[in-house]
């Protein structure tokens, strides 16, 4: 293990405006170790009403590096895209391990990080966005190769199953009576 290895440690690159592929590109370049966690957001075409979905950083204007921040700290800082390493008391602030491995953890197989729970069948559930905004249900099931699931929503004496996109959901905590 090289003395480079052990003083590396993670932290918060702060990039100018929409400069977060540019930065990271440029601290490759230096052999710094760069983590730019992604989504997958999704975007309605105002003109077509089409949904698509594109990628967009986690933390719009930051980035993760690894680096020994005594040796490369002003390289890092001046590196194209790079408007600041993150501070505090004007020393880097520097990130755990764990929280990298955290988010690390969450990226699927497309290279995106998933920020939902995962629905178990009877599960509670709240829908939060569209035309039956705050309406409540129970997940009953994902539909195969789509992002839409199934709910049976809470009515006074019959529950309806309505098919709706996985993300205009989210799930309330059990305790709390429907």
């Amino acid at each position: 293990m090289s003395v480079e290895t052990v003083n590396a440690a993670w932290y918060v690159i702060r990039t100018g405006a929409r400069q977060e592929e540019r930065a990271i590109s440029n601290l490759n370049a230096w052999r710094v170790e760069t983590f730019l966690p992604r989504l997958k957001v999704r975007r309605l075409n105002p003109f077509t009403g089409a949904i698509t979905h594109a990628p967009s950083p986690m933390f719009r204007q930051y980035a993760f590096a690894r680096f020994d921040a005594s040796r490369l700290l002003h390289q890092v800082c001046y590196t194209r895209g790079v408007h600041s390493v993150v501070r505090f008391g004007g020393v880097p602030a520097r990130v755990d391990d764990s929280i990298i491995e955290l988010i690390q953890s969450r990226i699927d197989g497309d290279g995106f990080v998933q920020m939902r729970d995962e629905l178990k069948i009877g599960d509670r559930v709240k829908i939060k966005d569209g035309a039956l905004t705050n309406l409540t249900g129970i997940f009953d099931y994902r539909i195969d190769n789509t992002d839409r699931v199934a709910i049976l929503l809470t009515a006074v004496s019959y529950q309806p199953r309505i098919v709706i996109e996985r993300e205009f959901i989210e799930k309330i905590n059990s305790n709390i009576a429907l």
